[in-house]
């Protein structure tokens, strides 16, 4: 059994490390509330502006350069949304496995196939950076994440709306965690480009006054929308993030009030066969002056 310094020492050191995943558990579950309650607003307004661009465009669809789908994949570019910071449990590997995953997939339909590869996270940033034997690794913005905006998100929304129409890139991928609640996250892989249509949305006639005309509001519309789809992919990754976070530090936080109470008790038995040591001891040492 351990003596009873080496116990203190160790009781002293998981106490102290209860109290910073206590704290980094209150933390995380405060920015949690934020990020949820803006996912949460953003996705009926998501969501709307897709239904009106599927029922404004989707008999024209052929003529739009967003929609332009491509028999053969050539050019692949792939957004990957990790964290800057660890200590959220899989949060992070789970996109890396999940991209390498991908890029293994669309090899397989075409050997010859560029892939590109963007990150946005330093997890994912330190992965891919080493892989460039398999990917042509583009850099990374691992600083959107200290201020995520959609002001931030939407300027690499253009550059890859542009880079679309300008058949850079065949399709357009991001590879995120998905918000179900703090302790679930959807492992989503979501084509950013080209917009796709739902057939039924296609035979919807709604009946619309256009003010300007239909061009102009569609060609305002569909950029709009397209930013405010790739911001929520951000929200989502966002609030995913706190939320295993907070949950990896709730069970370390657990953890060790389970290993403190363990300690204590095994001090407790070590104090105890000390004294009752001593007290032998003692009596041995009355006797034999008797």
């Amino acid at each position: 059994m351990a003596n009873l310094k080496e116990i203190r020492t160790r009781i002293a050191s998981v106490s102290s490390t209860q109290q910073i995943t206590s704290a980094m558990k209150m933390v995380s579950a405060s920015k949690l509330r934020k990020s949820q309650n803006a996912i949460l607003k953003l996705r009926p307004y998501s969501a709307k502006m897709t239904e009106i661009i599927q029922n404004l465009c989707g008999s024209e669809k052929d003529e739009m350069p967003l929609a332009r789908q491509s028999k053969v994949l050539n050019n692949v570019l792939i957004l990957v949304l990790t964290s800057n910071k660890g200590l959220c449990s899989t949060f992070n590997s789970n996109v890396i496995k999940a991209t390498n995953q991908r890029i293994d997939f669309y090899k397989e339909k075409n050997l010859d196939i560029k892939i590109d590869v963007k990150t946005f996270g330093k997890k994912g940033s330190d992965f891919f950076k080493k892989q460039k034997d398999s990917i042509n690794y583009l850099g990374d913005n691992d600083d959107i994440w200290d201020n995520l905006s959609f002001e931030n998100v939407a300027k690499e929304g253009e550059e890859l709306i542009k880079d679309f129409i300008n058949k850079k890139y065949d399709k357009i991928e991001v590879v995120y965690n998905q918000f179900k609640n703090a302790s679930t996250q959807i492992l989503t892989y979501e084509t950013f480009l080209p917009i796709t249509f739902e057939q039924e949305s296609i035979e919807t006639n709604n009946d619309y006054i256009f003010e300007p005309s239909k061009a102009e509001i569609v060609n305002s519309i569909i950029p709009q929308s397209l930013k405010t789809q790739l911001f929520k992919c951000f929200l989502d990754s966002f609030a995913s993030e706190h939320g295993a976070r907070m949950t990896s530090m709730h069970k370390a936080t657990d953890n060790a009030t389970n290993l403190l109470k363990d300690l204590k008790l095994t001090y407790n038995k070590a104090r105890q066969a000390s004294i009752t040591n001593e007290i032998i001891e003692i009596c041995s040492g009355a006797e034999a002056l008797k």
